[in-house]
């Protein structure tokens, strides 16, 4: 507060100084019209003018000069002093200076008046109809506004900072042209009067008209400024930094272009980010103000809302009240708000406040210039946010919104970096277990859809601080930032029991099921990489371990084994390592062989017999599982065949993964195989697990009798330890059920497991299904299946897997032949007894 006065103080003590010594000899009183009439004239030139900004300073140019000349060669010195210290004091209070700026400009015209006056003085008063007197006139013009742009320069040096170079190129024109150019006007208008008092009549208009013109003239200046700003605001907007300090750059080139105190810029959340308000205010940094951040905010709320997006304008001396309480919140007397629409489409907010210069307020050319310099705003908005989006998508998931493998290898670097060899990390990767059913079945936007899922569901039951990520396919990974081994593992089984469920996908009601791997830092490594990998060779050998699993060195040689044996599945066929062992099933009330189930061996050249439960699941995982299928389903059908050329009827059973019954040529192929062998339909049984048959994506297709119409028959093995209902069964062409063995060998000890069978076989034949029982090892056993009515025995009571040749010599030592049965096409095998 005390400078501006000093300033106004300073300037007053000059304006008596040169008072007194140029404006000291008063001339006679002159009347009071030309007084009066040169106080109109000053107040005419005073009110068009043009206006220089310099941040929180204004240099007004007016065409004062026409009046001062008059003033100086009828009036004298002192009353055109007089004259034009009371017009300036008229125009300022009109325009609602501050006291200090008003005195200061008050004085300044007083030094004007003494400095022209001073020249005119020196140089002589000549006759106005002498050419001399024209140029003494220039120079006291002249004078007057170097002195006027001296004093401002040196006002606006002690107020801020002293004005560059192009101060002074600015004011060539003003001073020396425009300034001289009005004065010559009012020479003119006196050599006219001289010669004949009628001339006022002519000279009056063309004053008027200078006036006018002069008036359009600063309004042709200021547009042209206007879009001068604007350009230069593109080419510093082209400049600005492609991140987030680029938004900065943005806000303080508004602000510094409409020469505002502050501007604010509010954005949406985008992708990963918080909403953000930047602000930009002249003298360091800017407070936190809640206008721009608040949707219910009136400027806002009219900015966004406005036709067409074209910024509003608010001032104080036209606020209602709702707009006072808008302009008090934020401190200011003026705003300008405009929409900024993002990259997303979403819409952002951009807040001019307040002009600097304490003359000059926003007007429409300041509301045009902004809504110009919008476009390169938006331009710029979204680049800079398309940039952050290529980012994004670098480092994650498209589908899911989630971190890729990438970045998840990245915060475990940074963690492991903050404290290494000792930083507690834990790591789980998930696979979604019927990831590759449901996509082979129906689709990949159906399994699209069960990946948001299984993403929703991980982010809803992982801890706070943990980091979900997608790997790739079904496969997700979760950060445990500060666990252990052993709290990761608890971690990992809570998160897998939380995310087993039922979804609906595809409008069906699928299983969510997972299978989870565990490593941890630093027992199991010290770099993403190796934490990766182990966490992987982890989750292999949870398929077999109850679906959750932690690394193990042991492990690196069974994945490196899997791995061989995945790699070796079809050449292993090929040479004949796998093979194929057939294990009787008899009639239990003729003793009838009636049917061999096919399964199938892998004799390994290094690891020996590899157990089928290895190669089948990894089949499965790898993909070749048809393949293998294909095999069993060949060798099991030429050895049909060889029966069926000895005349002999006897059925052969294969198991059928649930993989398969996806894959969309399986009834194709099945039908292609019984062609070549030339065996009827009616002697292959395909065993199903109970699991693939009741599931909705088979239950919902035609797959089951499509098979069924082949006229083979299908068996659902197993029975029991899955979740199919009677309902279930009557919908589906199932033939027959095979009891699963876990019941069959305990129901000679348990009174409960014999129940259980014997409601099986009640249910079974209720629905019109033929029973077998796998797993007979004693005779109490099959004389109680046969005692309930169970329709068929398989077991190591009647015979092991045998192969081929034993097979063979089996059936010739403990089996006879009966004869076929009339209308049955061919002979019987029966076990003797």
């Amino acid at each position: 507060m005390r400078q501006p006065w000093l300033l106004a103080g300073a300037a007053v003590l000059l304006a008596c100084l040169g008072a007194s010594f140029s404006l000291a000899d008063v001339t006679p009183a002159p009347s009071a019209y030309a007084v009066v009439a040169l106080l109109v004239a000053f107040l005419l030139t005073e009110s068009v003018h043009f206006d220089f900004e310099y941040r929180r300073q204004t240099l007004s140019v007016a065409t004062v000069e026409l009046a001062l000349v008059l003033g100086l060669v009828e009036i004298g010195g002192f009353w055109t002093a007089v004259a034009r210290v009371v017009a300036v004091s008229v125009v300022l209070a009109v325009k609602r200076y501050v006291a200090a700026k008003a005195v200061f400009n008050a004085a300044l015209a007083v030094v004007e008046v003494a400095a022209a006056a001073a020249v005119y003085r020196w140089l002589g008063s000549p006759d106005i109809q002498e050419p001399v007197s024209w140029l003494v006139l220039y120079l006291a013009v002249t004078a007057a506004g170097v002195v006027a742009f001296a004093m401002v320069w040196v006002a606006i040096s002690v107020a801020d900072r002293a004005p560059g170079h192009s101060y002074w190129t600015g004011a060539v024109v003003p001073v020396f042209v425009m300034g001289p150019l009005s004065g010559l006007v009012a020479v003119v208008a006196l050599v006219l009067a001289g010669q004949s008092p009628w001339a006022w009549a002519l000279v009056v208009p063309v004053v008027l008209a200078l006036v006018a013109v002069f008036r359009q003239s600063a309004r042709v200046a200021r547009e042209r400024r206007n879009v001068q700003r604007v350009y230069d605001f593109a080419r510093r907007v082209e400049q600005v930094s492609p991140d987030d300090a680029g938004v900065q750059q943005i806000v303080t080139a508004v602000r510094e272009l409409l020469n505002a105190d502050r501007v604010a810029l509010w954005l949406p959340p985008y992708l990963d980010e918080e909403p953000r308000l930047v602000v930009s205010q002249d003298g360091g940094s800017a407070p936190w103000y809640d206008g721009p951040s608040d949707p219910d905010d009136l400027v806002r709320r009219r900015a966004v809302a406005a036709e067409h997006g074209a910024p509003v304008l608010v001032t104080g001396a036209r606020a209602t009240p709702e707009e006072r309480a808008a302009l008090d919140r934020r401190g200011a007397q003026e705003v300008l708000g405009a929409p900024v629409v993002t990259a997303a489409g979403e819409y952002g907010y951009l807040e001019v406040c307040d002009r600097q210069s304490d003359i000059v307020s926003f007007a429409e050319g300041d509301r045009a210039a902004l809504d110009s310099m919008l476009t390169h705003v938006n331009a710029a908005i979204r680049q800079q946010q398309l940039l952050t989006r290529i980012r994004y998508d670098a480092d994650h998931d498209r589908l899911t919104g989630l971190p890729n493998r990438q970045r998840l290898a990245a915060e475990v670097d940074a963690l492991l970096a903050v404290a290494p060899g000792v930083a507690r990390i834990g790591l789980v990767l998930a696979s979604l277990d019927n990831y590759t059913e449901v996509t082979d079945t129906l689709g990949h936007a159906a399994s699209d859809e069960l990946l948001l899922v299984t993403a929703g569901l991980l982010r809803e039951h992982a801890p706070p601080t943990a980091l979900v990520a997608r790997m790739e396919g079904g496969q997700f990974a979760v950060l445990l930032p500060g666990l252990s081994l052993p709290a990761t593992e608890r971690a990992a089984r809570r998160l897998r029991d939380a995310a087993s469920t039922r979804a609906r996908v595809a409008g069906l009601d699928l299983e969510v099921s997972l299978t989870l791997g565990v490593a941890a830092s630093p027992v199991h490594g010290d770099e993403s990489g190796a934490l990766m990998q182990r966490a992987d060779v982890a989750l292999l050998a949870g398929h077999s371990s109850g679906g959750v699993a932690s690394y193990h060195p042991v492990l690196d040689q069974q994945s490196l084994r899997r791995l061989q044996l995945g790699t070796e599945l079809e050449s292993a066929m090929a040479e004949k390592q796998i093979t194929v062992v057939f294990q009787p099933i008899v009639d239990t009330a003729t003793s009838d062989i009636v049917a061999v189930e096919t399964l199938v061996r892998w004799a390994h050249p290094r690891y020996g017999n590899v157990p089928p439960d290895d190669f089948i699941g990894l089949a499965e995982q790898i993909g070749r599982i048809g393949v293998v299928t294909d095999y069993v389903l060949d060798l099991a059908l030429a050895r049909c065949r060889r029966w069926l050329d000895q005349d002999i009827a006897l059925s052969v059973a294969v198991n059928l993964s649930a993989r398969c019954l996806a894959e969309t040529d399986l009834v194709d192929r099945v039908r292609a195989a019984l062609r070549l062998h030339g065996v009827p339909g009616e002697l292959l049984t395909l065993e199903l697990t109970e699991g693939s048959v009741v599931d909705d994506s088979v239950r919902n297709s035609t797959v089951l009798a499509d098979l069924h119409s082949l006229g083979l028959r299908l068996s659902m093995d197993d029975f029991g330890t899955g979740y199919s209902s009677l309902s279930q069964l009557r919908q589906l062409p199932i033939d027959e059920l095979k009891i699963d063995k876990s019941f069959v060998l305990g129901m000679s000890t348990s009174q409960s497991e014999s129940f259980i069978a014997r409601s099986i076989v009640e249910l079974a034949h209720n629905l019109g299904l033929r029973v077998v029982a796998e797993g007979v090892e004693d005779e109490v056993t099959r004389d109680l299946l046969a005692e309930m009515g169970c329709d068929k025995l398989q077991g190591f009571l009647v015979s092991r897997p045998l192969p081929d040749d034993r097979l063979e010599a089996w059936l010739l030592a403990r089996t006879g032949v009966r004869t076929a049965a009339p209308g049955a096409p061919h002979r019987r095998l029966f076990v003797r007894s």
